[in-house]
């Protein structure tokens, strides 16, 4: 039996990491959950769950949960000193780091620190603090495990391969919704068009970062630190049917990808269960129904976003955690209508040209950088809500 812990419980790869434990109740047991601040779902998933402890952001739905919960036998934590502390808990096996954005960092380095095993779906861990994270986890013989779909894949492909036979990354991206979109087009569209994704279901930080690619330019930088291969190495192509979640090319030329309809259970599964597999009761690829594979080189004029993210990798330092926060607040200004959804780029970029790149020797250099760049951003955010 693992203990688990679900950092970002009510989530998209959060409640799909509770399906997957339901399917398997004799070798999965939920000991730690936190959110946000919807403590009534919370609460519905503690009566269902029974974890030892739990914890909001929000200090005052922690109070009201606290005091609906009196007697249950759940802790109830609050703030991110909560959810460290729940990253830590003493009885877990394996920690599900699925809190989306800058806010998963902290906790998840905990976990590392306290030696837990982490199934990693919060890419802004490694892109903000990749070379910190892995020196904790190697120090500690933590591993990490790829949750997102693309790096699950990769994960899987390079399983008993060489390190020094790999020849190039090949991460797959559908494109999301806008992929036909005109400049024009693009000038006008509302939060709903852009965050409705065409194969995936996920979170609105996420559905936007697909639609800007910038899903994608993270996930370049996080295969840098999960795989040690330098930004040349790396590459993306279009694949709008999200069938082949990532490929592999070798030194001998060959190239092996990992395929399967676009489910998270499947790769969060794959990291619980590891090195095992386990059998899920979901449909099976029908290649012959799908009938064709579709593959085109990404249009950087149209996803400007993605050359800023090789542009941070690149840089190294302080820039990946930059282009990280500043695209946080973008997004949630897009999504609050204070910009338009091309001004999310523009204040990307601005910001990223604004910023003298430093060294990072502490993770307070990483802390630095982003809270300067949500400052800065928010001065052209200003701007263009004006």
């Amino acid at each position: 039996m693992k203990n688990i812990v679900i950092l970002g419980a009510t989530g998209s790869i959060g409640m799909n990491t509770l399906d997957v434990i339901s399917r398997f109740p004799d070798r999965f047991r939920v000991v730690g959950l936190t959110v946000r601040s919807n403590d009534v779902k919370l609460e519905t998933l503690i009566k269902r769950f029974q974890p030892k402890v739990v914890s909001l952001m929000d200090e005052v739905a922690a109070a009201a949960l606290s005091k609906r919960l009196n007697g249950s036998g759940t802790e109830v934590l609050s703030g991110m000193e909560g959810c460290v502390e729940v990253a830590r808990f003493p009885d877990c096996d394996i920690v599900v780091s699925a809190v989306v954005g800058a806010a998963g960092l902290l906790p998840t380095l905990s976990a590392i620190q306290n030696g837990k095993v982490v199934a990693l779906a919060n890419k802004e861990t490694l892109v903000m603090a990749g070379e910190i994270i892995q020196k904790e986890a190697r120090s500690r013989n933590v591993p990490l495990l790829p949750i997102d779909s693309e790096h699950s894949a990769i994960f899987q492909v390079l399983s008993g391969e060489r390190h020094e036979d790999l020849l190039r990354l090949i991460l797959t991206a559908s494109g999301g919704p806008l992929i036909d979109f005109t400049p024009e087009m693009k000038e006008k569209v509302s939060p709903e068009v852009a965050l409705a994704h065409p194969n995936w279901k996920m979170g609105p930080k996420i559905s936007i970062d697909s639609a800007t690619l910038m899903n994608k330019g993270l996930e370049v930088i996080e295969a840098r630190w999960f795989f040690d291969a330098p930004p040349e190495k790396i590459d993306v192509v279009i694949h709008r049917q999200s069938i082949i979640h990532s490929m592999v090319e070798f030194v001998d030329r060959s190239v092996v990808a990992q395929m399967g309809l676009p489910d998270m259970r499947v790769p969060i599964s794959y990291a619980l269960h590891y090195p095992e597999r386990a059998p899920l009761s979901l449909p099976s690829l029908q290649l012959e129904e799908i009938g064709q594979l579709t593959f085109e080189k990404p249009d950087r004029k149209a996803f400007p976003l993605l050359t800023c993210a090789y542009d941070a990798l690149k840089g190294g330092g302080t820039l990946p955690s930059v282009l990280n926060a500043v695209n946080e607040e973008a997004v949630e200004a897009f999504l609050s209508e204070k910009i338009r959804f091309v001004e999310i780029a523009q204040v990307v970029q601005q910001t990223m040209e604004s910023h003298c790149p430093q060294s990072i020797g502490t993770l307070d250099d990483v802390l630095e950088a982003d809270q300067w760049a949500r400052r800065e951003g928010q001065l052209w955010i200003s701007k263009y809500a004006a």
